[in-house]
């Protein structure tokens, strides 16, 4: 099978790649083995909340060039803070049209989203159903808080929250409130309680009347609260208008937080943009893996996947987005680290096993091994044994010299690498075709070319 562009990897970076070539009509396919990060995310953009160095940022884009310092080869390094701004802008509007709202401060500053243990991280864009706390005062505006679960769910526990809350100094004049609300219909449900999970809840509340039932219980307990801060068992696809129709049944403002997986947040992205992809006639190979590819002159020309081992899949251009450690892109052994597919030259310093990592799990320092990966030049090209492969690139998790936990940076790595992937593989598709360029290019293969940065849009709080 042979098509303009092939995807291995179905989290965000690759659906990312995947949709802007879709939108640009190069025949695009995705291998996706199994489920990928998104079930396990808060459903936000962290684009940059640390340097390297520890520091605390407030602005991520005025701080690219304090980034740039620091860490060279850092994936912002290579690509600046305008083709930064320029994919996140465009990530943006391309969720609204699906239907999902990720709002930003207007001032473009990081905002803070509380945490299901009652914690603030920063972070940059946030679904429209959760709440932008201001990042240095968060507690503004808020005289009384409402923590509410639901009776018999166990995957987020609203004592523990309200008292991490309480101990924050800003909220320290704020009233905090817990309340466990019987689901309608739970005791007919026939499921292990330690099997009940925020789908199965979501399922229960798509029941306009029940849903009417449990906003009437709503109002009983929780009385008057400037917000209420809920766990998100509102549904994958239509949850963010559940939310509203319950905003109006109960006249509270309400917070969606995560919870254990799966993350109901997170799947609403994930959903969203496969459903996207699908819509612009991709082609998405789900429950299947790729197991190796023949490299030729210096080009990957074919790959083999578990499920097609006598049908070889072929490509002009290829992105290898297969995650880290969780999704098995990374593979660690005793003494070095290894990209299991294609066997790509990696990034890792000459350390010994034991000082791979920090003695404490909770660093704000980050664990060195989070930040080996695959080695690529600026145009984000892997090598193998030394050898440049130019017709394959690399996003998101999989790259080397950046922590997407201390940084708080994953989501806006994995889009922004994404995206300008996609920008290359469009422009050489054009090149090979004569067609006319979308934009002037000196360098078929070089990300860093500027563009025309577009705001990303900006939508303010309740």
């Amino acid at each position: 099978m042979n098509f303009d562009s092939i995807i291995i990897g179905g989290g965000v970076a690759g659906l990312s790649c995947a949709i802007r070539c879709a939108e640009a009509g190069l025949k695009t396919a995705v291998i996706a083995a199994g489920q990928s990060a998104l079930h396990f995310s808060s459903g936000s953009v962290d684009v940059l909340s640390r340097l390297p160095d520890g520091s605390a940022v407030s602005q991520p884009f005025a701080a690219f060039e304090a980034l740039a310092a620091q860490a060279p080869e850092h994936p912002y390094s290579y690509l600046g803070a305008e083709r930064t701004q320029s994919a996140l802008a465009w990530y943006t509007a391309m969720m609204a049209e699906c239907g999902v709202y990720l709002d930003a401060l207007p001032d473009g500053q990081n905002h803070a989203r509380v945490t299901p243990m009652g914690t603030f991280r920063a972070t940059y864009l946030s679904q429209q159903s959760t709440f932008l706390f201001d990042l240095q005062h968060p507690a503004q505006g808020l005289s009384s808080v409402a923590l509410v679960t639901i009776d018999g769910f166990r995957d987020f526990q609203p004592q523990l929250a309200a008292d991490n809350l309480a101990r924050h100094p800003a909220f320290a004049g704020v009233a905090i409130k817990t309340a466990a609300i019987e689901l309608p219909g739970f005791e007919t449900m026939q499921r292990n309680p330690c099997e009940f999970r925020s789908i199965d809840v979501s399922r229960v509340l798509r029941d306009e009347s029940k849903l009417h039932v449990f906003a009437k219980t709503m109002i009983q307990q929780v009385g008057k609260a400037d917000l209420v801060i809920l766990p998100a068992v509102f549904g994958n696809g239509d949850g963010a208008a559940t939310i509203k129709l319950l905003e109006g049944l109960t006249g509270f403002r309400i917070c969606e937080i995560p919870t254990m997986p799966p993350s109901l947040l997170g799947i609403r992205l994930e959903e969203a943009m496969k459903s996207r992809f699908k819509q612009l006639g991709g082609l998405l190979l789900t429950g299947d893996e790729v197991t190796g590819g023949d490299v030729e002159n210096g080009e990957l020309k074919r790959i083999y996947t578990r499920h097609h081992e006598d049908m070889p899949l072929c490509a002009s251009t290829f992105l290898l987005a297969s995650g880290s450690f969780f999704s098995r892109g990374l593979h660690a052994d005793r003494k070095q680290m290894k990209e299991p597919v294609f066997g790509l030259d990696m990034a890792q310093p000459d350390l010994p096993r034991e000082q791979w990592y920090q003695d404490q799990f909770f660093t704000r320092s980050g664990h060195p091994f989070m930040k080996m990966g695959v080695q690529c030049n600026p145009a984000l090209n892997p090598s193998r044994r030394g050898e440049t492969i130019g017709n394959l690139f690399c996003a998101g998790a999989i790259l080397a010299h950046y922590d997407p936990v201390s940084e708080g940076s994953g989501s806006g790595v994995a889009i922004t690498t994404g995206y300008q992937v996609a920008e290359a593989m469009i422009r050489q598709y054009q090149l090979r075709n004569g067609l006319a360029l979308n934009e002037h290019v000196s360098n078929e293969q070089d990300v860093k070319q500027p563009d025309s940065p577009q705001p990303v849009p900006e939508r303010t709080p309740a």
